[in-house]
């Protein structure tokens, strides 16, 4: 099991289309993948999940993977993040 703590800098956080980048980019793995913020924990590959953290700009969220590529998993999302969800 891996974690990343990441601040979200793009101008919408994870929402809308961003969240649906993320949510993609999630489902491309065989791991179980997580997002905490401060007390709350969903699956980072359902929408419903991911949009009810609310995430905004600024954000510090938690990435947690748990599986046999969960290297590559936290890997790829925290450049997700970090390109501002440019796709």
């Amino acid at each position: 099991m891996l974690s990343k703590t990441i601040v979200v800098q793009n101008q919408v956080g994870l929402h809308a289309r961003p969240a649906t980048f993320f949510i993609q980019k999630s489902n491309e793995f065989k791991s179980s993948i997580w997002i905490e913020k401060e007390d709350r924990k969903v699956n980072a590959k359902s929408l419903l999940g991911v949009l009810s953290l609310g995430i905004t700009k600024g954000t510090e969220i938690k990435i947690v993977t748990d599986g046999v590529d969960e290297e590559e998993a936290i890997n790829a999302l925290e450049a997700l993040i970090e390109s501002n969800f440019a796709n």
